[in-house]
């Protein structure tokens, strides 16, 4: 006992002291894409999962709730970094000695094929513990670890990534939902100004004064309205599916109210001057955890340009037929093992060239997602601020088309306009009317592309 004790002791110092480097590159996180800074880890944004609040919509709110505790996509995406991080928990678990316990009993008759062991009955019995260890001399288990980690740390950025990209959907398909909704109203408003409109025109050929061709084309505007309504209720059905799918529900069961009022800010979001939002950026990160996972796959595989050592072990008790244990049935053994690739030396080379080439991969495909993800950025900020002053500008055109409708039907009706002024007055207003509630519904939704392409760090002024 003493001697497996002290040899193994011996074992484990000698192997501690040989395990300290690791061969392959050693992982740094790029500095540097460019000219664009990426010193700062990545973060989730205080504000990525309460954003939304500043809408103060309950119905928003809760969706977004309810959609967090129930898409399986985002349940999906949390067991997979469950499982990234037990893969990464067993490959950790390599650099400790692996042991097991045993116990058997072997009976065997004629064991040889000697005329002397005819008809001998053979019995024996084994107890003890077994212990086997890898010495990672060359670092191969600590490049593993490094890789295993990195995978599981991408994926838990990727489950953090799938909440503000769930968040971001929700928003988006309820800016849709109330958006059918008030065109579904302007639309039935439409009609009741039309049919208004009808009636004066109706009114006046009944006393001689307007004529069949004027009632046509009041009846043509009427109809092209009508005619659109179902495209609505359509954009409304449709966003109620997609509302459902992402809360893992069944179309028709949301209770969303009637009211058509799309969610708004009551202060603009502002960008801090100097702020590095990359460091917000899932996706950034993501690419950043490939990369620093495929960085020691390369030292995983250069490490089987050497030996291989481990030390396999045996502590326990073997008995033969009388099946008893004591000091003289006391058994150990310690076995060094040495193993090397050396006659396939040309397909590990091949192997540590493929890693390289896949480390350049991750690199390129990082450095893409940076600048990816500049431009997103910048340009969710211009689509958002031309959609607000193309929405105001609608606003002021809507004002002037609903007044200038006031005035052509009052003096048509009076005998001192023409039809095709009020007509004319008509179309535009309905057109303008319809153009602003498109362009509510879509700056809302720029707005929610704002928070998605920032992760979520931009912050109310």
């Amino acid at each position: 006992m003493r001697k497996f004790l002290h040899h193994s002791t011996l074992a484990i110092l000698v192997a501690a002291s040989l395990s300290a480097c690791a061969v392959g590159p050693d992982y740094k996180t790029p500095a540097k894409v460019a000219d664009i800074s990426f010193s700062s880890p990545y973060q989730q944004a205080e504000h990525a999962q309460s954003w939304w609040q500043a809408f103060d919509d309950a119905a928003l709110n809760q969706l977004i709730t309810w959609a967090l505790a129930e898409n399986r996509t985002l349940a999906q995406a949390k067991a997979n970094v469950d499982r990234a991080y037990a893969v990464f928990r067993d490959t950790n678990n390599d650099y400790l000695p692996k042991g097991t316990l045993d116990a058997s009993y072997q009976a065997s008759e004629n064991a040889t094929l000697s005329v002397a062991d005819n008809g001998v009955v053979t019995r024996g019995y084994s107890t003890g513990g077994s212990l086997s260890w890898d010495l990672d001399l060359f670092g191969k288990i600590r490049r593993a670890t490094e890789a295993a980690e990195a995978n599981a740390q991408q994926a838990d950025i990727l489950w953090h990534d799938a909440q503000v990209q769930l968040i971001s959907q929700v928003a988006t398909s309820y800016g849709e939902y109330r958006g059918a909704q008030l065109r579904l109203l302007v639309a039935e408003q439409n009609l009741q100004n039309l049919k208004q409109s009808r009636d004066i025109v109706l009114a006046r050929l009944e006393a001689g004064m307007a004529s069949e061709l004027e009632l046509a084309q009041i009846d043509v505007q009427l109809h092209q309205v009508q005619a659109a309504v179902p495209a609505y209720r359509v954009a409304l059905l449709t966003a109620d599916a997609t509302l459902s799918a992402l809360l893992a529900q069944q179309p028709g069961q949301l209770k969303l109210g009637a009211v058509p009022q799309l969610p708004e800010l009551k202060q603009p979001v502002a960008v801090v001057e100097g702020e590095n939002y990359l460091r917000y950026r899932a996706d950034v990160a993501s690419a950043e955890r490939v990369l620093a996972a495929r960085t020691a796959e390369i030292g995983l595989a250069t490490a089987d340009l050497y030996p291989n050592v481990s030390v396999r072990g045996f502590l326990g008790f073997l008995s033969g037929p009388g099946l008893t244990l004591g000091g003289d049935t006391q058994s150990w053994s310690v076995a060094p093992a040495l193993s090397w690739q050396a006659a396939d030396l040309g397909s590990v080379k091949a192997r540590i060239r493929s890693a390289e080439a896949s480390s350049q991969m991750a690199l390129a495909q990082f450095e893409q997602q940076v600048f990816n993800a500049i431009n997103e950025m910048q340009l969710s900020l211009n689509s958002y601020n031309l959609s607000r002053e193309q929405q105001l500008s609608t606003e002021l055109q809507w004002q002037a088309s609903n007044k200038a409708v006031q005035i052509a039907r009052q003096r048509y009706n009076a005998g001192t306009g023409e039809f095709l002024d009020l007509l004319d007055a008509e179309r535009e207003l309905l057109r303008s009317r319809d153009q602003l509630a498109q362009l509510q519904q879509q700056s809302f939704v720029r707005l929610v592309g704002i928070y998605r392409s920032f992760g979520g760090g931009i912050q109310l002024m």
